[in-house]
């Protein structure tokens, strides 16, 4: 809603309340009540001359009048039957605006704004279609294979955060992070009954961050989620009006995360000893900066190229073979649907990716090379296991750069023709005709399939569960009169 618009009904309001028309109050300010009119419908900006006037005319402050809080329930749900009616989805309709005038009964203008609000609801979960989903990741994943997978900017926001609080080098603290969370005005509360599909919640009205109480061990999870609630606030993030906002938006708060928690002065001067020493190891960037193995496998691929001169790819894959996310710039062939979406496509298991799931000790990471019909690649994989099953995490680059990297010695050589269908997706001829009508497998459906886009108010987000936990954790209002008041 515009600020013209709140302007207006507060004047309205206001002169209301002094039992002024349109044309008295002109009379005292010097202005017609036609002019009056037109600021009072929010399509004419008064003069700070003329502002200062009114609020005088009826004894309240300007800044009374600047508010930007409608001064109603009533003005509010006008104001938002206005911004609804001004919207694409009611425009393309054809129908003609309704104005909610005077004698507009409450109940009437409540169902107006509740109906306009689901259809403007259902259209914007109309959009996000698997099909659009899917074009919309893959987008996002090319912009930031163009862009080397570098947000500068983001980089810079980290590090201005992270000199604010005084870090200085290391594994980030979490007092650090509530340190962060505290320049901005909130505070970090860890409860136990998070809405199930959020990571967390944040009450703008008291300025609270709600988390979970309990993370993956090291509490590497909550440290991440506390950031990437923080990165909306810093961003200036608004509601998402398309899954592809929706998907931005979180690329954003977790590359902040990442590169929070790993910041860019200090990791490129760890990285570049370590390509000196020709040692460079996911795992022991991951031990220098006290994060996943996942987190420092990506973040060091928005480093590898703007910083050390190196192309690479990361790898997400679980124990079936089916990629869950990926990046390259160095040429790896990703499988990939008509679309050139990749996500739920299946790796070859020539890959790293997969054979590391086979060997007994999974303590440290493993090593191969692969040759592929794009050339030969070196990859260094490490499993783990999540909510979700097994799954690995892959880094890897071109032979040629493999040199700067612990375990480019290695002698384990595989081969992938992929994506030829004679390399991993078809049985042998001899297997196949001893099995063929001797066998019948009962097929085991892939959770991506018919998981759930986003929808309701928030992507993804169910808007009566996000609003009962508000209302059990939002502080009591004297509570919030007393802390202001440093008596609380």
């Amino acid at each position: 809603m515009s600020d013209l618009a709140v302007l207006g009904h507060r004047i309205r309001h206001y002169r209301g309340r002094a039992g002024l028309t349109l044309d008295g109050l002109g009379d005292l300010v010097g202005l017609a009540g036609s002019q009056l009119s037109l600021m009072e419908n929010g399509k004419r900006e008064p003069r700070l001359s003329q502002l200062q006037a009114i609020a005088a005319a009826l004894e309240v402050t300007t800044t009374d009048l600047l508010s930007e809080e409608p001064p109603t329930e009533r003005s509010r749900m006008e104001l938002e039957l206005q911004r609804l009616q001004e919207g694409a989805v009611y425009s393309r309709l054809g129908l003609p605006h309704v104005r909610a005038s005077k004698t507009m009964p409450d109940e009437v203008l409540r169902s107006l704004v509740g109906l306009q609000r689901e259809l403007d609801r259902r259209s914007r979960e109309a959009i996000a279609t698997p099909e659009q989903a899917r074009r919309d990741s893959t987008a996002i994943r090319l912009q930031m294979q163009q862009a080397d997978n570098s947000m500068p900017e983001l980089d810079a926001l980290a590090e201005e955060q992270l000199a604010a609080v005084g870090y200085e080098r290391g594994a980030l603290t979490h007092r650090a992070v509530a340190d962060m969370a505290t320049r901005i005005g909130f505070e970090l509360v860890y409860v136990t009954d998070l809405p199930h599909s959020t990571r967390s919640v944040t009450d703008l009205e008291h300025g609270r961050i709600y988390l979970p109480p309990a993370s993956i061990p090291g509490g590497h999870g909550l440290r991440s989620m506390a950031l990437q609630a923080i990165a909306h606030r810093l961003l200036g993030h608004s509601e998402p009006t398309s899954y592809r906002e929706f998907l931005q938006q979180r690329l954003e708060i977790n590359y902040f995360a990442a590169a929070t928690l790993m910041p860019r002065t200090a990791s490129v001067e760890y990285l570049r000893r370590a390509k000196q020493e020709r040692n460079i190891a996911v795992e022991d960037f991951r031990d220098a900066f006290g994060v996943t193995h996942e987190s420092a496998a990506m973040r060091f691929t928005n480093l590898a190229t703007v910083d050390l001169g190196l192309q690479v790819h990361f790898l997400r894959v679980g124990d079936d073979g089916a990629l869950m996310r990926a990046y390259e710039n160095d040429g790896l062939p990703l499988p990939m649907d008509a679309s050139g979406a990749i996500e739920g496509q299946v790796v070859c298991r020539h890959f790293a990716a997969r054979t590391a799931f086979d060997r007994a000790s999974r303590t440290t990471e493993f090593y191969q090379y692969t040759d592929t019909p794009s050339g030969t690649f070196w990859c260094s994989s490490q499993t783990g296991t999540g909510t979700d099953g097994e799954f690995s995490i892959t880094v890897g680059v071109p032979f040629d750069t493999a040199k700067w990297f612990r375990g480019s010695s290695t002698q384990r050589r595989s081969q992938s023709r992929c994506p030829a269908e004679t390399c991993c997706s078809q049985p042998a001829p001899e297997i196949a005709d001893r099995w063929r009508s001797n066998a019948w497998a009962s097929a085991r459906m892939h959770q991506h399939t018919l998981a759930p886009l986003p929808s309701g108010t928030f992507p993804g987000v169910d808007d009566a569960e996000l609003y009962d936990f508000l209302e059990r954790h939002a502080p009591d209002e004297a509570d919030v009169d007393a802390a202001r008041m440093g008596q609380g």
